[in-house]
């Protein structure tokens, strides 16, 4: 197939457009390529793109520009038609949200309802798209499924990405555009973004320094290993969108609808304490963490558990990845792509 990935030089974007090289699709991947994190950590993401795609000519293009400019949007599409598009695109982060909610309407908000008009203006191709499990919120009943409201969002990130399920029910119900949203459960692995907790742990525990553990460390999250995110990535897109034969709109189900639109968790089904998370990346690096224990940051979701069973039953899914393996081939990934000088190695 000929998909339209965005955000193909971050983390999930890039091992998501690599999956779909791998196997024999075309990729056309949009991203602003901006200096939120550290840019060399993009470049090599694409750098791996091109590399992979080099034996087949013309199964790869990179195209930079942001998805909150309808003129990047529209150039992007005109590398089409396309068989699936894949928005993975956004602004992240749950802290900078809090002190920069501008950039989040921009880059959620206004960059989606841009691409859901070029779907609609160019053959409806079936969108799947990146939601978070921050939506559920101030929601304290675990696990987490997709059945249950989510309209208590504790932070504009999670608010954003809310939108984004909304505005594409609107469309699907509209213009028959299928939808598919994910909500991902705290991801980490090889390539990883280094604000997140996991790439900040052990970048400081291979350099000595201390790590913080808000609420001291008594969070609990369904870590989910990359590749098992990518694997829901890819069944889910797969997987069309359809309306519900059993929709009923006298007792709606949020995450379904008589309009072709779903609504999918994708995690790995089995929460660990944040604390138990650290000990891991100590056995795989034979470092001792030097731990400061802080109080709970506002914003922050005590706890996560994903209840895959729906995108299970939709598409065969499971995740494979114990977080020991997981943290691991983390371990191992950044060693060596930081080198001696960087790890201590």
């Amino acid at each position: 197939m000929r998909i339209l990935v965005t955000g193909h030089a971050g983390f999930i974007g890039f091992h998501t457009a690599r999956a779909l090289l791998e196997r024999g699709d075309s990729v056309v991947g949009v991203d602003v390529v901006d200096a939120y994190y550290d840019p060399a950590l993009k470049s090599g993401r694409l750098a791996a793109l091109a590399a992979v795609a080099a034996g087949v000519p013309g199964s790869y293009e990179h195209l930079q520009g942001d998805l909150a400019d309808r003129d990047v949007v529209a150039r992007a599409f005109t590398r089409g038609p396309f068989d699936r598009v894949i928005h993975l695109a956004a602004q992240p982060g749950i802290r900078y949200s809090i002190e920069n909610p501008h950039a989040y309407v921009q880059s959620n908000v206004v960059a989606f309802v841009n691409l859901l008009e070029a779907c609609r203006h160019h053959g409806c191709p079936p969108l799947t798209y990146a939601s978070t499990s921050s939506v559920y919120g101030s929601n304290r009943a675990l696990p987490f499924h997709e059945g249950q409201g989510v309209d208590h969002p504790i932070q504009l990130y999670a608010a954003t990405k809310r939108a984004n399920e909304l505005l594409a029910h609107s469309y699907s119900h509209l213009f028959g555009l299928p939808t598919t949203g994910l909500r991902f459960f705290t991801v980490y692995g090889p390539w990883g973004r280094p604000d997140m907790a996991p790439f900040l742990f052990l970048r400081r525990i291979l350099r000595g320094e201390p790590i913080e553990l808000y609420n001291a460390g008594h969070h609990t999250r369904d870590f989910t290993y990359v590749d098992d995110i990518v694997r829901g990535v890819i069944l889910a897109s797969d997987a069309v969108a359809t309306a519900d034969p059993v929709f009923d709109p006298s007792r709606p189900d949020p995450a379904t609808s008589a309009a072709p639109f779903r609504v999918y968790n994708v995690g790995n089904a089995e929460p660990v304490p944040l604390v138990e998370f650290v000990d891991a990346i100590e056995r795989a690096t034979g470092r001792t963490a030097i731990r400061v224990l802080k109080p709970a940051q506002p914003g922050d979701v005590l706890d996560t558990h994903a209840d895959v069973s729906r995108l299970r039953t939709a598409t065969g899914y499971a995740p494979t990845t114990s977080v020991q393996d997981g943290v691991a081939r983390f371990v191992e990934w950044y060693r060596e792509f930081y080198g001696e000088e960087e790890t201590g190695r």
